[in-house]
C-alpha cells in the first residue's frame, strides 16, 4: 500500500557516537539560527546528569563593534549555562568583498582558524561551531585545503557545524550534513502592513533547530526585564516524546522558567493523508486555539508555531482563520511558523521572512543512526 502524507518520527532507540560534520549554506536566513537550535538541544542533553556538553562558538566576519542578530541568543546561553558557553568572535565590523581585503581581515581569520584548531585538537568540546567560515574559505582568506584536512583529522565525537554562504564544494565533499537555505520573497505582508513573520520550510534539516535559535534570541532581548521577552513554543503532530527539540525546549525552560512556555498536541504516530483519525483534527485544533489566544493576548514576544506547516497540509486546520489572527497580531509580536508541506498555504504571503531548507546530504539517509542532544 501507498501512503503518502508528511510524517513526524519520534526518536530512535539507537544513536550513534561518532560526531558528524554540518553545513548551513544558502543565501535564506537561518543558518546561525540553525546552529545556536542544534547548540541549545547539545547543552540540553546535560542538565541533571553528569554528562557536560562544552561548546564553542567560533564567530567569523563578525568583530565585537558590530551588533548582529544572534547575540542576544548567545546571551542567553551564556548566562543560562555559562560554564557551558565559550564564544571567540572575530574579523571587522563592516562587510566588505573580494576587492576590499585587508592584511587585518587574513590576519583575523588566521586568528579565528588557530583557536579552532587548537579546539578541535583538545577534545574538550562536543560541539564546534564555525559560523560563517563558509565565506571566509570563499573569499581566500583562509586554505580550503588545510581547514578540510583538520576537519577530516578531528576527534571521533565531536561534532562540527559551518554555517555562511558559498560553501566552497571541498567542504560540501566532506560533510555528513548539508542544508541549503533559499530565500523566497512575498509581497503580501509589506502590503498589509504586517512585520515579523518568519516561515522555515522544506525537506532539509534545520527549520525547527532555526525557530528555537529566534526564541534564545527573544529570551536574550530581555534578560534584564523578567517578563518582556516571553516565548511560547506550540508543537504539532508530536504528541508523544522523544522530538529532536525535546533536550532544546528542557534546556529554555530549565534556566528561564518564567520566561518560556510549551504546549504540544497530536498523537504519537505518523499521519497520513486520506487517513486522518478524529483525534488527529481534535488535537489540532486545540493547538490552533491556544495558539489563536496566545497571538491575539499580546503577552507573548515570539510565538513558535512548530510543525503549522504540515498540519494545515493535511488539511488538519482550516487556513483562513490562521490568516485571520495573523493580519490582526500585535505589531511586535514574532510569529516563527516551521514544516514541510506539498501546497502552499495562503497565510505564505504574509511572511517578511520565508527560507526553504533544502537536503542534499543528510547522514540518518546514509544509515548513521541519530546521536541524542544534536539530533534529539
Amino acid at each position: 500500500m501507498t501512503r503518502t502524507g508528511i510524517g513526524i518520527r519520534t526518536a530512535v532507540s539507537q544513536e550513534r557516537i561518532v560526531g558528524q560534520i554540518h553545513v548551513y549554506d544558502g543565501a535564506g536566513k537561518g543558518k546561525s539560527q540553525a546552529a545556536l537550535g542544534v547548540v541549545l538541544r547539545s547543552i540540553g542533553l546535560g542538565i541533571n546528569t553528569p554528562l557536560q556538553s562544552r561548546v564553542l562558538l567560533l564567530r567569523f566576519l563578525k568583530g565585537p563593534a558590530r551588533h548582529y542578530e544572534e547575540d542576544a541568543a548567545i546571551e542567553a546561553l551564556q548566562r543560562g549555562f555559562p560554564h557551558l558557553i565559550d564564544q571567540v568572535r572575530t574579523g571587522r565590523a563592516e562587510f566588505f568583498g573580494p576587492d576590499e581585503i585587508t592584511r587585518f581581515d587574513r590576519l583575523e581569520a588566521q586568528r579565528g582558524w588557530d583557536v579552532a584548531k587548537g579546539a578541535i585538537a583538545s577534545g574538550l568540546y562536543s560541539v564546534v561551531v564555525l559560523d560563517e567560515i563558509n565565506p571566509v574559505l570563499d573569499l581566500g582568506l583562509l586554505s580550503t585545503d588545510e581547514v578540510v584536512r583538520t576537519l577530516e583529522q578531528k576527534p571521533e565525537h565531536l561534532e562540527i557545524i559551518a554555517t555562511g554562504r558559498s560553501a566552497p564544494p571541498a567542504l560540501l565533499e566532506i560533510a555528513d550534513l548539508h542544508s541549503e537555505m533559499k530565500s523566497h520573497y512575498h509581497a503580501g505582508g509589506v502590503e498589509n502592513g504586517i512585520d515579523g513573520i518568519e516561515i522555515y520550510t522544506g525537506a532539509g534539516k534545520g527549520k525547527s533547530t532555526s525557530a528555537l535559535g529566534k526564541a534564545l534570541q527573544a529570551i536574550g532581548k530581555g534578560i534584564s526585564q523578567d517578563q518582556s521577552h516571553r516565548v511560547l513554543i506550540v508543537q504539532w503532530l508530536k504528541g508523544g516524546s522523544g522530538y529532536t527539540e525535546d533536550a532544546a525546549i528542557a534546556a529554555l525552560r530549565h534556566s528561564y522558567p518564567n520566561l518560556v512556555d510549551h504546549q504540544r498536541c497530536g498523537g504519537d504516530a505518523i499521519v497520513w493523508r486520506g487517513q486522518q483519525k478524529e483525534i488527529d483534527y481534535v488535537e489540532a485544533e486545540r493547538g490552533w486555539e491556544i495558539a489563536r489566544s496566545a497571538i491575539a493576548s499580546g503577552l507573548y514576544k515570539t510565538i513558535v508555531l512548530d510543525e503549522l506547516n504540515p498540519t494545515v497540509d493535511l488539511e488538519l486546520l482550516e487556513v483562513q482563520p490562521i490568516v485571520d489572527a495573523l493580519l490582526r497580531k500585535p505589531k511586535d509580536t514574532e510569529i516563527i511558523i516551521t514544516g514541510r508541506c506539498q501546497n502552499i498555504p495562503a497565510y505564505f504571503e504574509l511572511a517578511s521572512v520565508h527560507s526553504e531548507v533544502f537536503c542534499h546530504k543528510h547522514y540518518a539517509n546514509q544509515g548513521v543512526e541519530l546521536k541524542r542532544g544534536v539530533d534529539f
